[in-house]
């Protein structure tokens, strides 16, 4: 089986290291505190190296290894050669000069992803765009600072490439729950719309895809709080994550209680919203309506 990192890249190798280390940590009754003093930092340094959220300097982690006393050298050796590997750059980072921080966190974590769900409301989900309609979604959140035409090019080739999650060798699985509203939302023009919405009924037709459209007639639902990303991965060394993107920053949630009520939520959207074989018909529907 592929290791997720092979796939995620830096991010996911970082989550399942900074596991590791915590369990060692735990395991060998070493606190937070204690251990930032063995590699000159501090209890704060410890919690981002064990979240996975910052790289990792090989010989920091020999110096835990050391701490935590771990003495099987097989194992040492996979956990060294796992920090090395950590900090190799994902192929998104060629478009560092182009897209935030936060967000690059995000692209290692779906690209590792076994199954995604995602609730929208007002746009297609990124996995499921055309390359016509990404283009016009990057013009439309560029308004204020414009781009070039090859820097929009560039962040549509990005947004194809995260595609590829969906068709590569192991795919991942993608559930898609959207509003209504982005079936009718006019987003570049009358003829984009069109084949997004004729891309989307090929695309509900994949072994590996669930795209689920909840009508207005459906009226209210529960998820009032806006778009958000349920990861999960095949691993079990990385723990699921919730993604919600802001404005200018994004947020990561990990912790069971919030994981259970994101699910619980999604589940309820998913309830809520047509059933998959429903799809078609309302996508065919919302092309009549265009063409009306």
């Amino acid at each position: 089986m592929t290791e997720p990192g092979a796939y995620g890249g830096p991010t996911a190798l970082r989550i399942m290291l900074g596991v590791h280390l915590r369990r060692l940590r735990e395991a060998a009754g070493v606190s937070r505190t204690d251990a930032g003093w063995a590699i000159r930092g501090s209890e704060s340094k410890i919690s981002r190296l064990e979240l996975g959220r910052v790289g990792f300097k090989v010989r920091d982690v020999d110096d835990l290894l050391t701490l935590y006393k771990l003495d099987d050298t097989e194992e040492r050796d996979r956990l060294l050669n796992l920090a090395r590997e950590a900090n190799n750059p994902g192929w998104w980072q060629r478009y560092d000069d182009l897209t935030p921080q936060w967000f690059h966190s995000y692209l290692g974590l779906e690209m590792a992803a076994d199954l995604i769900r995602t609730f929208e409301l007002q746009f297609v989900p990124g996995l499921l765009q055309t390359p016509e309609y990404a283009r016009a979604v990057v013009k439309l959140g560029q308004q204020d600072a414009p781009l070039s035409s090859e820097e929009i090019n560039r962040l549509v080739s990005l947004r194809m490439s995260r595609q590829e999650v969906l068709t590569r060798q192991r795919p991942a699985r993608l559930w898609a729950v959207v509003d209504e509203a982005v079936l009718r939302r006019p987003i570049g023009s009358p003829a984009i719309l069109k084949a997004q919405l004729e891309f989307l009924i090929e695309a509900s037709r994949r072994h590996n895809v669930t795209l689920q459209i909840i009508p207005f007639d459906k009226g209210g639902y529960t998820a009032t709080g806006g778009a958000f990303t349920l990861l999960r991965f095949n691993d079990g060394d990385l723990p699921d994550i919730v993604y919600i993107e802001h404005l200018t920053s994004a947020v990561y949630l990990d912790k069971r209680e919030e994981l259970d009520t994101y699910v619980v939520t999604m589940d309820a959207v998913s309830i809520t919203a047509a059933q998959p074989r429903e799809t078609e018909s309302l996508l065919r529907k919302a092309i009549a309506n265009l063409e009306a």
